[in-house]
């Protein structure tokens, strides 16, 4: 089948390779453009242009497509029969649905109508989901609303992290999406109208929704910590910098401290009071500008104590826009 494919990130390039598996003419790669990264701030193509170029394929990267003609002259001179489109990055105009016969097909990374946008793998750990999938779709003017053609769940990992997750959606979305291609060629798909009553939002992350709110529960924040990652990860304000958290877990005993206070200290991890006197074990930390490092050693350069405050409570406040107590 003559197709289309949109995609950018990691997660896109699984699906991208199985439809070359299959034999799939995919006659252009639309993805978006090389952004700077590292040291020099070089810059660096999307996985999904590298992957086409190895495979000859027609690579088109506009910064925008809602109106760009030369994107729409691409489109009706392939005339693809289907565009398939998984993780591109951007809401595809109506008039560029409206061109492949079979319409556009979008590999979504969660059970819809559940977790609609931009960060749905990272969504469904930060709210403690232990279930999540992929949901092939067939796309309309919405956002992530079009009638579903075939669903796959799988559980969420206890100690899986957003990253580690992705992966393992990415291959069942290539699984999935080669599966059902062929059968919406060959018309045996009725597409399913999702129940929007049932609908949950999982927005765009921006930098403050990685700032820990201490009043939350040690499990709250552990999800946040793994669902996080790697950006905007979970981070606190200590002695005047940021300070990220990497691994951390909720605590088997409850205290009867302020939230945000140090009450227990030992090699394997800093435990850190939180709501509902629930605690956080911190396990694996970075101190801005600084390497990763384990609680030990955390421990031993900062020279923590208990009743130490894990948080500087005037930047804390000043990044929440709220006025400092102090």
């Amino acid at each position: 089948m003559k197709l289309i494919f949109m995609g950018t990130p990691e997660f896109a390039v699984p699906s991208l390779s199985r439809l070359i598996l299959d034999g799939h003419e995919v006659a252009a790669v639309f993805t978006q453009p090389d952004k700077p990264a590292g040291r020099g701030n070089k810059l660096h193509p999307p996985p999904v242009k590298t992957l086409a170029l190895d495979h000859g394929i027609a690579v088109h990267q506009p910064a925008k497509i809602k109106t760009n003609e030369e994107v729409r002259r691409v489109f009706e001179q392939i005339a693809p029969r289907a565009c398939v489109v998984a993780a591109y990055g951007r809401i595809l105009p109506e008039w560029m649905l409206a061109i492949p016969e079979l319409g556009c097909i979008n590999v979504h990374a969660s059970l819809l109508p559940r977790y609609r946008g931009a960060a749905p793998i990272n969504w469904a750990i930060a709210r403690g989901e232990r279930e999540t999938g992929i949901t092939i779709m067939q796309m309309d003017a919405g956002m992530d609303t079009g009638p579903i053609l075939a669903t796959r769940a799988t559980p969420i990992g206890e100690e899986e992290t957003a990253p580690e997750l992705s992966v393992r959606l990415s291959q069942i979305g290539a699984e999935l999406l080669s599966q059902t291609l062929p059968l919406v060629e060959r018309g045996e798909i009725k597409p399913v109208s999702q129940n929007s009553d049932e609908a949950t939002y999982a927005p765009m992350l921006k930098r403050e929704d990685g700032l820990i709110d201490w009043r939350m529960t040690a499990q709250e924040i552990a999800h946040r910590v793994r669902g996080f990652q790697p950006w905007p990860g979970t981070f606190t304000f200590f002695r005047g910098g940021r300070l990220m958290l990497w691994k951390a877990r909720e605590a088997d005993f409850q205290h009867h401290a302020e939230p945000a206070t140090i009450i227990h200290l030992e090699k394997s991890g800093v435990a850190v009071a939180c709501a509902d006197e629930t605690a956080l074990v911190i396990e694996e930390i970075q101190i801005e500008g600084k390497r990763r490092m384990s609680a030990k050693d955390f421990i031993n350069g900062s020279r923590l104590s208990v009743g130490d405050r894990i948080t500087d409570e005037s930047a804390w406040r000043e990044s929440r826009g709220e006025k400092s107590t102090s």
